[in-house]
């Protein structure tokens, strides 16, 4: 399903660019680029668990979510540029303990991981430009719902962001954009699930998250 949506995405954005217009847009120093998005985020997780101090088999799982997303872009020079975004997610965990033969639905749970990127843009005066970035994020979990456990409580903590994209401009301020970041995020989760003690899970959930948008240059 990943993979189905990455191909997706890139065939949407050389669609976008077919159909732009010719443009004198040039990014340069001191622009500021707002784009809004609708960003995929597809969760890529891991996990450890354990049943108080001892480690048992299962895992954790979120799901996937689609959200709108704001990000603003600040150009140093033509090509360097840094990017703060900002976007929450909701997701529906779940964790299963093999040998207790048990899934438990832990109910919902919002991220909030704003995260910044420095970037190198390529052909900033060119109708194409694209750019890669790295940068560091740090994840807020927020809205706690417990679901089938008594309760959760996550950890939050920095990660860290690769990204890669591409503006196509259609008006001297308006373009497209296609951008696909991989976040490393991990928290620590402890589960009350009413059992003699704690289910504390080690969950690395790593998403992909790909972005469709417009933006404005000011």
């Amino acid at each position: 399903m990943k993979k189905t949506a990455l191909a997706a995405a890139i065939g949407g954005a050389a669609l976008l660019m077919s159909a732009a217009t010719p443009a004198m847009a040039e990014k340069a120093a001191g622009d500021l680029l707002v784009r809004g998005r609708v960003i995929f985020v597809s969760p890529d997780e891991s996990s450890d668990l354990k049943l108080g101090n001892t480690a048992i088999p299962g895992h954790a799982s979120l799901d996937l979510s689609v959200v709108p997303e704001l990000d603003f872009s600040y150009f140093f020079t033509d090509n360097i540029a840094a990017e703060l975004i900002l976007g929450t997610t909701h997701h529906h965990p779940k964790a299963k303990a093999t040998p207790l033969g048990a899934s438990v639905d832990l109910g919902d749970v919002w991220l909030l991981p704003p995260t910044v990127t420095l970037q190198y843009h390529f052909n900033p005066k060119g109708q194409i430009s694209p750019y890669v970035g790295a940068g560091l994020n740090y994840t807020f979990f927020y809205g706690e719902d417990p679901g089938q456990a008594l309760d959760t409580k996550y950890d939050n903590g920095f990660g860290y962001a690769l990204q890669a994209g591409v503006d196509v401009e259609l008006t001297k301020k308006w373009s497209l954009n296609l951008d696909v970041k991989k976040l490393w995020l991990n928290t620590d989760v402890k589960v009350n699930a009413g059992l003699p003690a704690l289910i504390n899970a080690d969950v690395d959930i790593n998403p992909w998250i790909i972005g469709v948008g417009v933006g404005y240059r000011f």
